[in-house]
């Protein structure tokens, strides 16, 4: 976990990963204790004081300005997503309210929408922590077809999406590159925990994770910020055998905590007759399917 603020972790984390090479900064020939670039140089590359970029990365400096936080994204060479990801650390920072901790609901339109896409489309509702809210037949026939279809009907009981991926057999056997989906569970977690700064059960979760699992602990330490949007997953299903489905995921209108996940393959492959084989299964099976133990 982190010791000092998640604002200054990340800067931290990302000053690291660079050398004064990849910034165009001379190297003068000295012998560096730690990897990555100094605070005083990131402070020279954004155009501030050594001092001001030091009590942001050590948590003693708030509210910085939108063009301190630009000129930091230049400087770290930050993506598009660790951009965004900085404004909400720098707004956590400054004591943004914390998002509300009671349980989530689906509304009934959005279950609908679940059982109209359940022709065709295995999809599913996840909320801020990654729990799953609801899902249709197909949805859980491709993801977990070992836990009950109703789980997500009780909060206690809920599925979720970042605990299954690292502490549930089952699912580790569904991804083929376990490892990917790994990451980009982590990264979306990273961005999930600036966007609701306050959220005890999601520091919950990831204080559970970070206990029980070493690799989450080495990931997390990584402060890789991957958003949900658009991936491509090779799945080794118990029932359908190998398939490669697209992920898509879709902030839900008026609930800006939910969102909708969908799974598609390409029209006419392999894919998408062991998808269509699989839908079909789902939506006339009501018992938990067993899968293969963990080699």
């Amino acid at each position: 976990m982190d010791r000092t603020s998640p604002l200054g972790a990340f800067l931290k984390a990302r000053r690291a990963r660079l050398s004064p090479d990849d910034v165009g900064l001379p190297l003068f020939g000295d012998r560096r204790r730690v990897p990555g670039l100094r605070r005083e140089e990131v402070a020279l590359l954004a155009g501030v004081s050594a001092g001001y970029y030091t009590r942001l990365e050590q948590g003693r400096q708030a509210n910085a300005s939108a063009e301190v936080l630009d000129a930091l994204a230049r400087a770290l060479h930050l993506s598009p997503a660790e951009r965004d990801h900085l404004y909400d650390l720098s707004s956590t920072t400054g004591h943004r309210p914390a998002a509300s901790g009671g349980d989530e609901t689906v509304s009934a339109d959005l279950r609908t929408l679940l059982t109209t896409m359940a022709a065709h489309v295995p999809a599913l509702v996840v909320g801020r922590r990654n729990d799953v809210l609801a899902w249709n037949r197909p949805g859980h026939a491709l993801l977990a077809a070992h836990l009950d279809f109703a789980a997500p009907d009780d909060p206690a009981t809920r599925p979720n999406l970042s605990r299954l991926v690292f502490l549930d057999a089952p699912t580790r056997v569904l991804h083929r590159d376990w490892r990917a989906k790994a990451r980009a569970v982590v990264g979306n977690l990273r961005v999930l925990t600036a966007r609701n700064p306050g959220d005890t059960r999601l520091a919950a979760l990831i204080a559970e994770l970070t206990e029980r699992s070493q690799e989450f602990r080495s990931m997390w330490d990584a402060h890789t910020v991957a958003p949900c949007g658009r991936d491509v997953h090779t799945l080794t299903h118990p029932a359908a055998g190998e398939l490669t489905v697209v992920q898509q995921t879709f902030d839900v209108p008026k609930e800006p905590h939910q969102s909708l996940v969908t799974f598609t393959a390409e029209p006419g492959s392999p894919s998408a007759a062991a998808l269509e084989a699989l839908q079909s299964h789902g939506r006339s099976v009501d018992a938990p399917v067993p899968y293969a133990s963990t080699p």
